[in-house]
């Protein structure tokens, strides 16, 4: 099994293999990954249309075997993104794995699983796979992973944090990737260059208007509102938000939603609000919630990637949160 760390480094260093299947907890790392791997092997030209996305729970067996027996033209390098790939039985697992051997150096398969679906290590699932795809887990980072992101991070705008505001910004954040990207995306709106961050810092930002924002945003999407949550949308980006943080943040409420549903403790900041949260999360069943920041780490590898105008991105996925609100 690989290490993420070590997937990066390879890819960096244009060694891939033909299979991978991308696994864990931390869903947007995983989307971070495959688009990581998309950009590094495909030629720019042929992103667009040498890069096939399939959902496995959408699509049945026989037509995703011919997807997968339609070879790259001459010259061409394709890139299939299979999702949900522990949705299909095991004889049709093995039947997709079959077509992986003899491995094509021109293409590569990326299988992936939800956080909310993913199989157990010791899986019989698993140890089929592993025979054939280079499989890779993505966990929460450590308390030290978490502390040099943020370091890295804040050291790049000339930012100071002193070592108990660091700790206790850590422990908040509990080891989420998008939580390091919404809580950087805070303090460089909080604090200027040469400045250095403290833990009455920390305590205010993490508790801050952004909270109760997202939480009004998220009322007017429930209740059908379209004009209002655009407008707040464009509020928020009109006050200097930028478009990662805004998506971060709506990620972590919709995470909450889906803890809170199924019994989980929030974050020690969040705790306050549960009773608020379970009043939106009871407007939704467990499938959609999953779909949801399924979709929200989509729209947050897309902002990163720039392929698309941040803005645009924010508008199309709370557009589709708006159309789908009443699935319960």
């Amino acid at each position: 099994m690989l290490k993420p760390s070590d997937l990066a480094r390879d890819i960096a260093a244009g060694k891939f293999k033909p299979a991978y299947y991308l696994f864990g907890v931390e869903d947007f790392r995983i989307v971070e990954a495959e688009k990581y791997i998309v950009h590094k092997f495909l030629p720019d030209r042929q992103l667009v249309t040498n890069y096939r996305k399939i959902n496995g729970r959408r699509v049945s067996c026989s037509n995703l075997i011919t997807e997968l027996s339609n070879l790259p033209m001459l010259g061409e390098r394709q890139v299939f993104g299979i999702s949900e790939f522990q949705s299909f039985k095991p004889t049709e697992v093995d039947r997709i794995l079959k077509l992986l051997v003899p491995p094509d150096p021109n293409r590569i398969v990326v299988f992936s699983s939800p956080s909310a679906r993913m199989p157990k290590k010791k899986s019989a699932f698993i140890q089929k796979v592993s025979k054939v795809v280079e499989i890779v887990e993505f966990g929460r980072f450590s308390a030290k992973q978490t502390a040099d992101r943020l370091l890295s991070g804040l050291q790049k705008d000339n930012i100071e944090i002193s070592p108990e505001a660091l700790k206790l910004l850590v422990e908040l954040i509990g080891g989420h990737s998008g939580g390091v990207a919404a809580e950087l995306a805070k303090l460089r709106d909080y604090k200027n260059p040469g400045e250095t961050v403290t833990v009455d810092d920390i305590r205010e930002i993490t508790t801050g208007y952004e909270v109760y924002n997202i939480f009004d945003l998220a009322d007017q999407v429930i209740a059908g509102q379209t004009s209002r949550a655009l407008k707040m949308l464009n509020t928020l980006v009109a006050e200097g938000k930028s478009p990662v943080a805004i998506c971060s943040l709506v990620m972590n409420h919709f995470l909450s939603l889906y803890l809170v549903k199924n019994g989980h403790p929030l974050a020690p900041n969040r705790r306050f609000l549960t009773s608020r949260f379970r009043q939106q999360a009871n407007l939704y069943d467990d499938n959609r919630l999953e779909q949801i920041l399924i979709d929200l780490a989509a729209c947050d590898a897309d902002l990163r990637g720039g392929g698309m105008k941040p803005k645009m991105s924010l508008e199309i996925i709370l557009l589709r949160l708006l159309g789908e609100r009443q699935i319960r």
